[in-house]
């Protein structure tokens, strides 16, 4: 239902921007968002868009680097990553869910397969 793509590799300083298409039954009034899982550690929010308006938030790691979209009518997200670290490699997850559940990632019902974003130093 959410199939991400745009991962691979780059060196630091790099850009990459990740897509995630969801698919009719998470709704464009679904609230959808990044979530990422380093090697070792817990997958950790990245960023989330609302279904109205244009803002963005983000995790403090990432604020003024990464930027989030959606488009509705075409019911994709999509994070623009730019400025990236070594400590930004891991596994980026699409998620959505009905409503807002905060950051933790037990609390969101539907996730992507997830896509490798692995950054050189």
């Amino acid at each position: 239902q959410l199939v991400e793509s745009g991962g691979g590799n780059v060196q630091a300083g790099g850009s990459l921007t990740l897509s995630c298409a969801a698919s009719p039954r998470t709704s464009v009034t679904y609230i959808k968002g990044w979530f990422r899982q380093a090697p070792g550690r817990e997958r950790e929010f990245v960023a989330r868009a609302d279904p109205i308006g244009s803002r963005g938030y983000y995790a403090d790691s990432v604020k003024g680097r990464f930027t989030i979209s959606r488009d509705n009518g075409k019911n994709t997200v999509t994070l623009q990553m730019n400025s990236l670290k070594p400590e930004d490699t891991a596994v980026y997850y699409c998620v959505a869910n009905p409503k807002y559940v905060g950051f933790s990632p037990a609390t969101w019902e539907y996730w992507g397969q997830g896509t490798q974003v692995t950054v050189s130093s």
